[in-house]
């Protein structure tokens, strides 16, 4: 199963709502990739309820990491280093994640890796594109980010863009909610889109004049919820499917200009996506479209990596272990953690 030269990582995401534990061979090869997702708990509240979120993660963490070793066939002796997301999330949970790595890691005498969670989304590419290497342009769109980033090298990233309000994710979840869809908004609105006109309603696109890669989402998400409201008040009948549609489009045109506009001012022939909302139906059909048209290499990871999961952990931490970066025992959990810090 392993020889001398290559690198195992048991790596371990807690940072959201997803308890996941992997090990990645070589930065690349996944062995196990295990998630235990508490998405149906939170639909009762129409999102993520922190609390109930670290308690859950406590309940699961050590069965998902015994699972991620058993099914990889491995034990702690064969591992490498321990790689873990230590922001950025929801406090709680990523002190789950960061304590359970840090025993592990004393116990066995392994080295530590701290991993940026924005980090691992951007490498989540690597596993199924084997060709994948930096330097290449990468939008990073989630739940609680959306970053248009150049991706210089391993490890190394300068951002050229970022949401200024909501990011892509949240005005889905909202968005979603307003339209009586319920939690998790983005592949409930992406299915229903599916059945609407994208043209139907004229929703804004915003741009922000002194930082053209900036993105800017909590006018649009207001534009849809005064278009509900007023009609709801004039007592016109609301095409849900035109709404989702419509939103969609909006949000899709405004990610596919940025990106379209850093691969020619950068020169970039690659591009790659990454996060939840990375998954979108329409957002990859959109983004291979300009990338076709522009001469450009599109990447993307399977959707089952593009939401939280920690095989994408592993390939990031797999990058930093081979730079020399270690961890110590203060590591602990940072929730606003930006990019590029350590």
């Amino acid at each position: 199963m392993k020889n001398e030269k290559d690198v195992l990582i048991l790596a371990i995401e807690s940072s959201c709502d997803e308890t996941a534990a992997a090990v990645i061979k070589n930065g690349r090869e996944v062995l196990s990739n295990i998630i235990s997702s508490q998405i149906a708990l939170h639909t009762l509240y129409g999102g993520v309820v922190p609390e109930i979120a670290s308690r859950k993660h406590i309940e699961k963490i050590n069965q998902v990491i015994e699972e991620a070793l058993k099914q990889a066939e491995v034990t702690l002796d064969d591992i490498d280093a321990i790689g873990v997301t230590y922001g950025p999330g929801l406090v709680g949970a990523l002190l789950v994640g960061v304590a359970e790595a840090k025993a592990i890691s004393y116990a066995a005498k392994k080295p530590l890796i701290g991993v940026h969670h924005i980090e691992g989304h951007i490498s989540a590419n690597y596993i199924e594109n084997k060709d994948l290497e930096p330097p290449f342009a990468c939008l990073v769109v989630s739940g609680g980010h959306t970053h248009l980033v150049v991706v210089e090298d391993y490890g190394k990233y300068k951002i050229l863009g970022r949401t200024r309000d909501d990011a892509a994710g949240e005005a889905f979840d909202k968005v979603a909610r307003a339209i009586g869809l319920g939690y998790p908004g983005g592949p409930k609105i992406d299915k229903l889109s599916k059945e609407g006109n994208p043209e139907a309603i004229s929703f804004p696109r915003a741009h922000i004049a002194e930082s053209v890669y900036d993105f800017s989402f909590s006018g649009l998400k207001s534009a849809v919820l005064n278009y509900l409201n007023a009609a709801r008040m004039k007592g016109e009948e609301v095409v849900a499917a035109d709404v989702a549609a419509s939103f969609q489009k909006a949000v899709t045109d405004v990610l596919v200009e940025h990106a379209m506009m850093a691969v020619k001012e950068y020169g970039f022939d690659k591009l790659a996506i990454a996060g939840g909302v990375a998954s979108n139906s329409t957002l990859r059909k959109e983004m291979e479209a300009a990338c076709e048209k522009n001469h450009v290499k599109f990447y993307h990871p399977s959707p089952i990596l593009c939401t939280d999961n920690a095989a994408m952990i592993g390939a990031a931490a797999y990058y930093e272990y081979l730079a020399g970066t270690r961890s110590g025992w203060d590591l602990n959990a940072v929730p606003n953690l930006k990019l590029g810090e350590r």
